[in-house]
């Protein structure tokens, strides 16, 4: 399992904690741990700093690693992990990937506001990609992506049924690391509540932003639509 053992044992572990493994909310302490996974001490240590970071567990001092209720309460769909930002790998729930329904796939000239935010030029087209994600039948988000053509000039239907970002780290060795995000909510508009199968008086969660490889340059524009019950975002703060 290589450097990857600390990512199974933390997966694994979350996946006991929503199955409700641990009814008082405690882990087992480490070494009991690293003898159950059959791993090093040192791979449980670094598994329990990963899921304490996400704000998962925490550590009483003297009394042993506790579940946090919260977590398990306002479980988020955003698990960021790996080498890039790409929706398809890192937007789980309760175990669960979304799948892809592709809506519409153009290409299109960028628009003034497209070439302010992806510095691109007016005869710099674009791919203008509308994607459905789901879990299993269950729709959660309406993802309308701009990428600008000069930098891959290969895309065609099969690959945006999958994950782009991964394609493009396969086949470019570039891996898109950061992004600039902006996450509000508005009243849903019509096409919000067929897709989405949402009530007329429902809002959908907004989260918009550019997306950027690891050269610095901005790759995608995204504009992505959510069920509002799946925008919730986990965050752990610590004073130092």
């Amino acid at each position: 399992m290589g450097e990857l053992v600390y990512k199974q044992i933390a997966d694994d572990l979350k996946k006991r904690i929503f199955a409700g493994q641990f009814r008082d909310m405690r882990l087992p302490d480490e070494r009991t741990l690293a003898r159950t996974y059959e791993v090093s001490l040192s791979s449980v240590k670094r598994a329990l700093t990963k899921m304490e970071h996400a704000g998962i567990i925490f550590k009483k001092r003297g009394s042993g690693t506790y579940i946090n209720p919260l977590y398990i309460k306002n479980e988020s769909i955003f698990n960021y992990e790996g080498s890039n930002l790409g929706v398809t790998d890192n937007f789980q729930m309760n175990g669960k990937k979304p799948r892809i329904k592709v809506l519409s796939f153009e290409v299109i000239p960028p628009t003034e506001e497209l070439q302010q935010e992806l510095f691109l030029m007016p005869h710099d087209f674009v791919y203008k990609i509308v994607r459905l994600r789901l879990f299993d039948e269950e729709p959660f988000m309406i993802e309308t992506g701009y990428i600008p053509i000069k930098i891959v000039q290969d895309l065609n239907q099969t690959i945006i049924e999958g994950s782009i970002f991964n394609y493009l780290e396969e086949s470019r060795n570039l891996s898109v690391t950061k992004s600039f995000l902006s996450i509000f909510a508005e009243p849903s508009n019509p096409e919000d509540r067929q897709l989405l199968h949402l009530q007329d008086n429902e809002p959908v969660g907004i989260m918009e932003g550019i997306f950027f490889l690891d050269n610095g340059t901005p790759f995608e524009y995204s504009h992505m639509r959510f069920h509002y019950k799946y925008l919730k975002f986990n965050t752990f703060v610590s004073v130092q």
